[in-house]
C-alpha cells in the first residue's frame, strides 16, 4: 500500500474501528482526532518529499471493461486541496470533542466523509472522481439531517437533490468525455495528453455538474438552507471542502480536457463568474442572519474562483493567465481556512445562545474579548485585507484577469470587494461592538477546544498573506501547466 493510498483510506479504517461494541463516547471523540492528526502528519510527509509533477502514483485494474482503473497521485493542484482538506478535517474533530449528541456515529460520519474528500481530490481516473463525488454528497446529507437544526430535513433534502442532480449531469459528460476519446478511457492522464474532440454539449454537462457542487449563480440555492441548518463542524467541512470539488473539477478536468470548448466558451465562464461574485456580496449584505450571511460571501469568494479559471481560456498573455489560475488555487485553500473558522465562530454563537440572528447580539466583545478577537481576524482575511491569505489570492486573481484581457470584468468584480468589506465589517460591529442585545448575556468567551479549533485556521492565514512563497512555489508549476493546456 502507497503513501497516498494510506492517507485516502486511514479515516475510513478508524471509521470501521468505532463499530467495536465496547468504545464508548469519550473514546470515540479520541479516536476521531487521533486518526485524523496521524493523516495530516501523512500528508506532511507527502509535502516534504514532494519532487514536482504528478507523485506518489499508483495504478491499479478496477473496471477493465471501460478502461477504469484505481489510479491516484498529487500535484500542485491536488496536494495543498489535500493537505487543506487534513487540517480542517482534525480542527472539526477538536471542535467537535465532547458537544455533540450520538458521537460514534457522528465521528465515523466525519471520518468517512474525509475519506471520499481525500479520494477525489487524488482521484486520477473520471469513474473514481464520480465515485467519491457522489459518496460525498451522501455523507453531507446524513450530517445536516442528523445533526442539524431549524428545518433540517428540508434543506438536507435540498442540498442532495440539487447536488445529485448536478452529479448525473456530471456523470453524462464524463461518458461524453470516455465516448469521443481514442481510444475510449476514463483516465485522467491519457485525456489530457490527448484531449477528446468533445463538442459544447459534454463542456455543458460537465460544467453544470460542477456549477452546482461550486456553487455559482443561478445553481446557488441550495448553499444558503444547507449551511444555516447544519452543525457548525458541518457547514466548516461544506464550505471548506465539499465547495472546493466543484472549482477543483473546473481546474483538473474542464479546463484541460476540454481546451477548445473552454477556450470557444471563455467569456460566458467569465461572466458567470462576475455575476456570482457581485451577486453573492449583495445578497449577503441583506442577510440578518450571521450564518446565512457568511454562507452567500461564499458564493462570492467562489465566484472569484471561477472568474480566474474563466480567464485562463481567453487571449491575453501566458503570464497573466497562469497567475490567475495560480490565485484561483490559492483562493481555494485561503477560502476553506478563513471560512471554515468563521462557521466555526457562528457555531459557538449558537452553542450559547440557540440563535444566529445579528439583531438579538450586540456587545459581545466586553465578554468574549478572545471570541472578538477570532472574528475580526477571520473578517479582515475574508475581505482580503494585506498581510492574510485572501488578499494574496485576490491579488493574483485580478492581476491575471486584468493582464489577460478582461479588463471590465475585473474592474466589476473589485466592486465585490468593496461590498465584501462593508457587509462583514457591518456584522462585525452589531454582533460584537456596540450595545448589548437582548441574548448578549448568555454568551461565553471560548473554550479552550474552541480556541484550539479555530485559531490555526487563522494563524495559517496569516502566515501565507505574509510568506506565500512555499505555497506559491507548489502552485505556480501546476497553474503554468494548465494554461499550455488550454493554450490559445
Amino acid at each position: 500500500m502507497t503513501v497516498l493510498t494510506l492517507v485516502i483510506f486511514l479515516p475510513l479504517a478508524a471509521a470501521a474501528s468505532l463499530a467495536l461494541p465496547r468504545v464508548g463516547a469519550r473514546t470515540a471523540g479520541w479516536i476521531w482526532i487521533a486518526a485524523t492528526a496521524a493523516d495530516l502528519a501523512l500528508v506532511a510527509a507527502l509535502w516534504a518529499g514532494y519532487g514536482g509533477g504528478v507523485a506518489y502514483e499508483t495504478r491499479l485494474r478496477w473496471i477493465p471493461s471501460v478502461n477504469a482503473g484505481y489510479h491516484v497521485g498529487v500535484d500542485g493542484l491536488s496536494l495543498p486541496l489535500i493537505a487543506m482538506t487534513s487540517l480542517l478535517f482534525l480542527l472539526c474533530a477538536v471542535y467537535s470533542l465532547g458537544r455533540t449528541p450520538r458521537p460514534r456515529a457522528y465521528a465515523a460520519l466525519f471520518l468517512f466523509l474525509q475519506t471520499v474528500c481525500l479520494g477525489l481530490f487524488a482521484a486520477l481516473d473520471l469513474l473514481l472522481f464520480f465515485v467519491f463525488f457522489d459518496l460525498a454528497i451522501v455523507g453531507m446529507y446524513f450530517v445536516i439531517v442528523g445533526w442539524g437544526h431549524g428545518d433540517r430535513a428540508r434543506s438536507g433534502l435540498m442540498f442532495f437533490l440539487y447536488t445529485f442532480l448536478g452529479s448525473l449531469a456530471l456523470l453524462l459528460g464524463f461518458i461524453g468525455l470516455y465516448l469521443a476519446a481514442e481510444p475510449h478511457t476514463f483516465d485522467m492522464a491519457d485525456l489530457v495528453a490527448d484531449p477528446p474532440r468533445a463538442g459544447g454539449l459534454v463542456l455543458l454537462a460537465v460544467g453544470a455538474g460542477l456549477a452546482v457542487k461550486t456553487p455559482v449563480v443561478p445553481v446557488h440555492t441550495w448553499l444558503p438552507p444547507a449551511h444555516t441548518d447544519a452543525p457548525a463542524a458541518g457547514s466548516a467541512i461544506l464550505a471548506g471542502v465539499l465547495l472546493k470539488m466543484g472549482t477543483y473539477g473546473f481546474a483538473r478536468i474542464a479546463v484541460p480536457m476540454l481546451p477548445e470548448q473552454w477556450r470557444a466558451h471563455a467569456w460566458v465562464i467569465v461572466v458567470i463568474g462576475v455575476v456570482s461574485v457581485l451577486y453573492g456580496s449583495l445578497v449577503a449584505l441583506a442577510q440578518e442572519n450571521l450564518k446565512r450571511l457568511v454562507a452567500y460571501t461564499s458564493v462570492n469568494h467562489m465566484g472569484y474562483v471561477v472568474l480566474a479559471l474563466g480567464a485562463a481560456g481567453l487571449g491575453g498573455g501566458a503570464a497573466a493567465r497562469e497567475l490567475a489560475v495560480s490565485g484561483a488555487v490559492t483562493q481555494m485553500v485561503s477560502h476553506g481556512l478563513v471560512t471554515g473558522a468563521l462557521f466555526l465562530i457562528t457555531g459557538v454563537l449558537w452553542d450559547r445562545a440557540g440563535s444566529y440572528r445579528i439583531g438579538r447580539f450586540g456587545g459581545l466583545a466586553g465578554r468574549a474579548p478572545v471570541l472578538t478577537g477570532l472574528m475580526a481576524v477571520a473578517v479582515f482575511a475574508s475581505l482580503g485585507l494585506p498581510g492574510l491569505s485572501g488578499f494574496i489570492a485576490e491579488f493574483q486573481i485580478f492581476t491575471g484577469v486584468i493582464g489577460a484581457g478582461a479588463v471590465a470584468a475585473g474592474a466589476v468584480s473589485l466592486l465585490g470587494i468593496l461590498v465584501t468589506a462593508a457587509l462583514l465589517l457591518l456584522a462585525l460591529q452589531r454582533v460584537f461592538l456596540g450595545g448589548p442585545g437582548e441574548l448578549t448575556g448568555r454568551v461565553r468567551d471560548a473554550r479552550p477546544g474552541e480556541l484550539a479549533a479555530i485559531a490555526p485556521l487563522l494563524v495559517l492565514s496569516l502566515v501565507i498573506g505574509i510568506v506565500p512563497g512555499w505555497l506559491l512555489d507548489l502552485i505556480e508549476p501546476a497553474a503554468r501547466a494548465v494554461v499550455t493546456l488550454v493554450g490559445r
